[in-house]
């Protein structure tokens, strides 16, 4: 079993802190695990709402978690949404003591109804696949081909890994989607998602891909909301500068697991990923995810101009601003390109990460940092936690 320090830490934290805490993240990406995990010293109790007898101890639901004393944990609170209203009950109560954990399968109503019912009570923790910090140095070319889920990642083989992936998309289109009560064909699903993965790394264009599928805009929004709300897809959002230059103002569209999108594009061992015209953006949406996991900051984003100049990552800390660039290269460089936007967007600071192992500034304010030593980057959770 893999262990997972900080995400423990993550939620011991938010336990502390607050009286409700909500684990969200995509199907099998390992929350049960951690749950358990994290409650096995612990007063706890265990409830699976997705069993039929969890389902009956909880048929007088504050009567039952009422007389429950320490750590309560409820799993697929999706399935009881009535749960909700329950916990804001409880936790208002003065005697209280008990922490609750809820997990969600990465449910838009879990977002919703938690946030409005559960207000100023609830903390979200976001738990992920496996990340570079949680595995051997060795593994980061197995993590980047098979993606972070555990039990893709810890298959036995490239083949056995290939299965359980388009097993999960074939689940996750034919009975996760419905069960959010989104009733959309499994197939055209598919195809929308297996075109999606073409476009990874790219700037949204809802018409083009409407006219390929003979949808609406409309529709095409709709679908990427929902991959978008179930944790399959990121959409980073633009930022916008007081420029003469004409700039994107539509999102960047990435695959958040790195080995669903090459089980999309049929890519099923690393030879045959090196060697697929988007290997290129297949890295730089791998780096991106891996790099927004140690930065200790929401406030992300790309820029980008139709003159051209562009740059992969851009977020504030404390007022300031700072950039990244990902690069599949052997050794990068910083173009002219780079310096117009540090001088453009008047950042503190650009990192050009690449697949590489050394670490060397290339100006003042710019360094090549290897991927493989990303919690390094300044302002980064572990740095931090360090200081």
């Amino acid at each position: 079993m893999i262990k997972r320090p900080s995400s423990i830490e993550q939620l011991s934290n938010a336990l502390r802190r607050s009286p409700v805490t909500a684990l969200l993240g995509p199907r099998q990406c390992g929350k049960t695990t951690l749950a358990r995990m994290f409650g096995q010293n612990r007063v706890a109790t265990y409830f699976d709402l997705e069993s039929r007898p969890d389902q009956t101890r909880l048929q007088n639901p504050e009567l039952a978690l009422s007389s429950l004393k320490g750590m309560v944990i409820l799993d697929e609170i999706q399935s009881m949404p009535e749960l909700f209203n329950v916990l804001r009950v409880l936790v208002d109560r003065p005697e209280n003591q008990t922490r609750f954990l809820i997990l969600g399968s990465a449910s838009p109503e879990l977002m919703k109804k938690s946030s409005e019912t559960l207000a100023g009570r609830v903390e979200f923790v976001e738990l992920t696949g496996f990340t570079l910090a949680e595995i051997k140095p060795k593994d980061e070319r197995k993590l980047w081909l098979r993606g972070g889920f555990p039990r893709s990642f810890l298959a036995s083989s490239d083949i056995d890994s290939a299965s359980w992936r388009e097993g999960f998309i074939r689940t996750f289109l034919e009975r996760d989607i419905p069960q959010l009560g989104i009733s959309i064909p499994a197939a055209a699903m598919r195809r929308f998602w297996t075109m999606l993965a073409h476009y990874h790394g790219q700037i949204w264009n809802a018409s083009e891909l409407g006219r390929a599928m003979g949808f609406s805009d409309k529709t095409m929004r709709g679908y990427l909301d929902i991959l978008s709300g179930t944790f399959m897809i990121r959409q980073l959002m633009p930022w916008h500068e007081n420029l003469s230059k004409r700039q994107v103002k539509a999102p960047k569209i990435y695959f958040r697991d790195s080995g669903i999108l090459h089980q999309l594009l049929s890519l099923s061992d690393f030879q045959s990923l090196t060697g697929h015209p988007r290997v290129g953006a297949s890295w730089e949406g791998f780096a991106l995810e891996q790099t927004l996991g140690v930065l200790d900051t929401r406030q992300i984003y790309f820029w980008s101009t139709y003159s051209g100049a562009e740059l992969d990552l851009f977020f504030l800390h404390d007022g300031r601003r700072y950039g990244v660039e990902f690069k599949y290269s052997e050794a990068p460089v910083a173009t002219k390109s780079i310096h117009s936007v540090l001088e453009t967007l008047n950042l503190e600071h650009i990192w050009i990460i690449y697949p590489g192992v050394e670490q060397y500034p290339v100006h003042e304010k710019i360094t090549v940092l290897p991927l493989q030593n990303i919690g390094d980057l300044k302002f980064s959770k572990k740095t931090k936690e360090k200081a």
